[in-house]
């Protein structure tokens, strides 16, 4: 499986951009990649004050190659870059080695609830 992460540096973004980049990735990011083809997964991840990031799981190396490709051409304008106001600090391709589901199962959803 053919990996891609891409993180923001969150260190000079705007006080509250945490919870737009939560509303984007609910109301528009997570509509746009559920299902779409050629992609296993997808996992935005953020710390308050330090980084958001998306990482990406493909089916193949060429559906990584196209999606990184196009992402590259446009990263410096894409949403996330809008709203944190700077480009990716870093676009990483990876090899994912393994990937396993816990016994709680795996649980797909546009935004994440804290539980106790």
């Amino acid at each position: 499986m053919r990996g891609l992460s891409v993180r923001w540096s969150l260190v000079d973004a705007a006080p509250g951009v945490e919870d737009q980049l939560a509303d984007y990735v609910a109301e528009t990011s997570y509509p746009k990649f559920s299902g779409m083809a050629g992609l296993r997964f997808k996992t935005w991840r953020q710390r308050a004050g330090e980084w958001f990031e998306g990482s990406y799981v493909f089916a193949s190396p060429e559906d990584r190659e196209e999606f990184e490709a196009s992402f590259r051409a446009g990263a410096a304008a894409s949403p996330v870059s809008r709203i944190v106001g700077s480009p990716p600090v870093l676009i990483e391709p990876c090899d994912v080695v393994a990937v396993a589901e816990g016994w709680e199962g795996f649980q797909a959803a546009p935004r994440a609830t804290v539980e106790n």
